[in-house]
């Protein structure tokens, strides 16, 4: 190659690296207030789109048991984009606004239609969707990838719709009432299920009351998921195994809730179950939850850990042995 050609794409290579780092820099200032003061008309537009409608999910959703883990959530997954966001620094390359407008100007008219229509759910997803894109606009679709988690879990804050999670749920819900009940009968309750009820002595329990908890599924999904993360991040395999441990972690911890339910109901009557139900099932559940989570990641991770290291000697071993017969 002429020397005239490699010096010519020698200083566009440059040029590029210096106006990749100065586009850095105004991408992500040094400080969230510089930030701020440099894009105080989009953040004012932002906050006029966000404001009603956090404002809005908390009075309908935080206030139930299924979206009751939203601040949680939300606090938890700002920490965990403030601690990651200097990770996408060597990535950032923003895109040419005909994107960003391409994904911007429909999810802006989708935002407002739910809006108006009031479809808290749907409000909810498009306003987290825009924010996203203002972010892209800014660092770009290889940047996003590496905060993809934080993105992700945030979606948390906002819960399914009922209909969605009755569907998800409601085969759950039989069948645990099922197991239930078998397990109480098989230690001599007079106990049985009966359609949508639950006969236990001279009282009857209804099955969706009893299985509520299941409607909190992804909060335990939420929060499981948020210490698998930062507990195993760097092993994502191991990662992985736990996360697909979470519902059925959560199916047992729902479990425990229904037949503390049926004894209390047996022993104590229809008002104790009652106040246990209001008061302190979802603490039990929770705690039964996390416990367990706790537990088999104790007991798991001693054990991936030593395969692991077992096969890493092997591959070692047989390496080492193939060079020896080589040589």
């Amino acid at each position: 190659m002429p020397s005239a050609n490699r010096a010519a794409i020698g200083s566009r290579a440059g040029g590029d690296n210096v106006w990749s780092r100065v586009l850095s820099r105004m991408v992500i200032p040094v400080s969230v207030v510089d930030w701020l003061k440099h894009n105080l008309v989009l953040v004012a537009g932002m906050l006029v789109i966000c404001v009603p409608t956090m404002i809005f999910v908390a009075q309908t959703s935080w206030s139930s048991e299924q979206g009751g883990h939203g601040p949680i959530v939300l606090a938890t997954g700002i920490w965990l984009l403030l601690r990651h966001f200097s990770d996408i620094r060597p990535f950032v390359c923003p895109p040419r606004p005909l994107y960003v407008a391409l994904w911007f100007v429909p999810l802006l008219v989708a935002y407002f239609v739910a809006r108006v229509a009031q479809i808290v759910e749907l409000e909810a997803y498009f306003m987290y969707a825009l924010l996203i894109i203002v972010l892209y606009s800014f660092v770009g679709w290889k940047a996003l990838k590496t905060i993809w988690f934080p993105l992700f879990y945030i979606l948390f804050v906002f819960s399914l719709p009922q209909s969605v999670i009755d569907a998800l749920t409601n085969p759950m819900k039989i069948l645990l009432s099922k197991v239930a009940v078998s397990l109480l009968y098989h230690v001599g309750y007079p106990v049985a299920g009966a359609g949508v009820t639950i006969q236990v002595g001279q009282y009857e329990l209804l099955v969706a009351a009893a299985c509520a908890g299941l409607n909190s599924i992804i909060s335990l999904s939420a929060l499981s998921l948020f210490y698998v993360y930062v507990r195993h991040q760097a092993n994502w395999r191991y990662a992985l195994l736990l996360f697909f441990l979470i519902v059925p972690v959560a199916m047992f911890a729902n479990l425990v809730r229904i037949i503390i339910l049926i004894l209390l109901t047996y022993h104590f009557g229809e008002a104790a179950a009652q106040g246990f139900l209001h008061n302190f099932a979802g603490l039990v559940m929770f705690s039964t939850a996390l416990l367990t989570i706790f537990a088999l990641d104790s007991v798991i991770e001693p054990i991936w850990n030593r395969v692991g290291r077992t096969k890493e000697d092997s591959d070692r071993d047989g390496m080492s042995g193939a060079t020896a017969s080589s040589g």
